[in-house]
């Protein structure tokens, strides 16, 4: 199996649609897509526990780990370990959920990422975004409002 190098691009947003928070990361060795996904949902799982906030929707672009995550059972997939983190870093919070959300209405968190992959630099922003994505930031603020 061939290990790739993977970027993950986080948004947290309020109920208005404003910036709380935007990151990324660069993971090595990452084996497949569907792992960087995972990556990204418990990267995500994880900041929302370290800023407490009260009521939490996780929102990601790939079904299947969003459906992973909402499971009760025990997952034996690939990314099991993964999934077993998220959901226990989700039994800390009382108001928590999973949601589905398309690629297109989830393409800063792609945007960020990419810029982070291109300049090989990590990002760790509060209630802003990075320069390169501020455009999108506000297209993307104004569609959720929709």
């Amino acid at each position: 199996m061939t290990l790739c190098q993977s970027t993950v691009g986080i948004v947290a947003r309020d109920s208005k649609g404003n910036v709380l928070l935007s990151c990324s990361e660069i993971h090595q060795q990452v084996a497949t897509s569907f792992s960087a996904e995972a990556l990204a949902c418990q990267k995500a799982t994880q900041i929302d526990i370290d800023m407490k906030w009260e009521k939490v929707i996780i929102e990601g672009d790939s079904l299947s780990i969003i459906k992973k995550c909402k499971m009760k059972s025990s997952d034996k997939s690939l990314v099991c370990a993964y999934i077993h983190d998220i959901q226990q870093l989700a039994l800390k919070y009382k108001d928590y959920s999973f949601e589905y959300t398309q690629r297109m209405a989830n393409s800063l968190t792609h945007s960020i990422a990419n810029e982070t992959m291109k300049n090989k630099r990590e990002v760790y922003l509060v209630e802003r975004v990075l320069e390169s994505t501020e455009q999108q930031e506000e297209r993307d603020r104004v569609k959720e409002l929709d």
